[in-house]
């Protein structure tokens, strides 16, 4: 059961995590890229601060975004501020979802996300926690996935798992983490099913994205081929 308190608290810590980290940047760093392709660090950051908007958009029961569109303007206009305004704007918006997600609420209700995503309001801290913890490693300034904590690592690589279950252009895949741990995963396509093991952060990584997947051993055919998340 999915525990929305629990989930607030280790957002609070994250973004203190984040925030110590950023601290210790300078304009120049914000201005350099990041490792996700076509953004500055100053776009990540940006990106963290209307998303905690949009996530209290989303438990007072507006549109996440006012459209796909406005998203994109907002961070384009918000990358180039200088690191003081950055940081100033990343605890403002960081409190704002805290003192949202600690009104009373009923968590077990349907919320709206984008693009016709519904799920429950208990889970929207913990998808608030992957944005800031996997945005700090996104941001190249030393907070890598090996540094996550293990509850989030193994949440979110059930999370990933479970959304390219049955995905028609996912072959059947097995992962195996160094502790023991198994996962399950695609299984559209008629094939062998394929077994991935490795580190669980070289497992989250590759699910998510941020590694090619070198990092794993793979039996019983190629590495599958990832959708887009």
């Amino acid at each position: 059961m999915i525990d929305h308190a629990r989930d607030l608290a280790s957002v609070r810590d994250a973004t203190e995590r984040l925030l110590t980290a950023v601290t210790k940047m300078d304009n120049a760093s914000v201005a350099e890229p990041s490792r996700l392709p076509g953004w500055t660090r100053g776009h990540v950051l940006a990106h963290l601060a209307r998303n905690a908007d949009a996530l209290v958009n989303v438990l007072q029961g507006r549109p996440m975004y006012a459209s796909a569109q406005a998203r994109d303007a907002d961070i384009e206009r918000d990358a180039p501020r200088p690191l003081d305004v950055q940081l100033a704007d990343l605890r403002e918006t960081a409190a704002g979802f805290q003192e949202t997600g600690a009104a009373p609420a009923d968590w077990s209700r349907t919320v709206a996300l984008r693009n016709g995503v519904t799920d429950s309001a208990s889970r929207v801290p913990f998808r608030r926690w992957v944005e800031v913890d996997l945005h700090h490693v996104d941001l190249g300034i030393g907070y890598e996935l090996e540094d996550l904590p293990a509850e989030f690592v193994e949440r979110e690589i059930d999370f990933l798992t479970e959304r390219f279950g049955g995905h028609e252009a996912v072959p059947s895949t097995s992962l195996t983490s160094e502790d023991g741990r198994i996962w399950t995963t695609g299984g559209g396509a008629e094939v062998d099913p394929v077994t991935v093991e490795g580190p669980a952060a070289e497992l989250l990584g590759w699910l998510s994205g941020r590694r090619d997947g070198s990092g794993l051993t793979v039996k019983g055919g190629a590495l599958p081929a990832l959708p887009p998340l």
